[in-house]
């Protein structure tokens, strides 16, 4: 038996239709918002950016390493220079002193080349950690701006959220005033298609776009005002109003 709903109830699924569809765009807009690309393009720039911070990190505590291991050589020479010279001071040995003399004078050498060495060292940690420290800055400049870019994101997704809040809150109001069987055809067509319910007007399928044959526009004259008549093009509910050229 063919389903039969009033005029009255059927062109309420012209109201559930047009909520549907905003519904619809709402959640396009939510999946496409610019904010969205945004992120993930800088999130790539992050996560490249937090990498080469981790290498110069390394570069640095590398150079640190070294700087720290001539430092304790310098220590070392400096000790040895600081016994010698006593021990020359207390000798009174000419052969002791000839030799003390000879190991001053290497230990000496040997101090002049570990502190140009220690020298050449520090300069490398100090630019290095100049680079480290532009790179940090570069990387808590990037995430600031993606900390902000998220903020208009969550704002643009709250205005969204209460725009389908409220459209949600009309669809349970109009579903709820609409037969069960009608409401069940309407969403299982819409499941279906896409769409579940199509305004005829001046003979156009609003559904389809696409202006309908005369002998579908003979059918459709010729069936009772309270027939649930179906689109031939969008295969949703044909709403017949007074707009419909009939």
């Amino acid at each position: 038996m063919a389903l039969k709903a009033s005029q009255e109830d059927q062109a309420l699924l012209l109201d559930l239709q047009a909520i549907d569809t905003k519904l619809a765009q709402l959640q396009h807009r939510a999946k496409s918002l610019p904010q969205h690309a945004t992120l993930q393009q800088l999130a790539v720039e992050n996560s490249e950016l937090l990498v080469t911070l981790a290498e110069q990190k390394g570069v640095l505590e590398d150079a640190r390493l070294e700087l720290s291991r001539v430092e304790s050589d310098v220590a070392v020479v400096e000790a040895r220079i600081t016994r010698d010279s006593a021990r020359l001071q207390a000798s009174s040995s000419v052969k002791d002193v000839a030799a003390l003399e000879q190991e001053l004078a290497a230990l000496k050498k040997r101090q002049f080349d570990l502190e140009e060495i220690e020298l050449s060292v520090m300069e490398r940690v100090e630019e290095q950690g100049a680079v480290v420290g532009r790179q940090a800055d570069q990387a808590g400049a990037l995430q600031g701006r993606m900390a902000d870019i998220e903020g208009e994101r969550d704002e643009a997704m709250k205005a969204i959220d209460a725009e389908r809040n409220n459209a949600t809150a009309n669809r349970l109001t109009i579903a709820g005033k609409v037969p069960a069987d009608l409401l069940a055809l309407y969403e299982k067509q819409r499941e279906r298609y896409g769409t579940g319910a199509s305004h005829l007007r001046g003979g156009v399928s609003s559904a389809s776009g696409v202006k309908l044959n005369e002998n579908d526009m003979v059918a459709i004259r010729n069936s009772a005002p309270d027939d649930v008549l179906m689109c031939p093009d969008s295969n949703a509910i044909l709403v017949r109003t007074s707009e419909s050229g009939l």
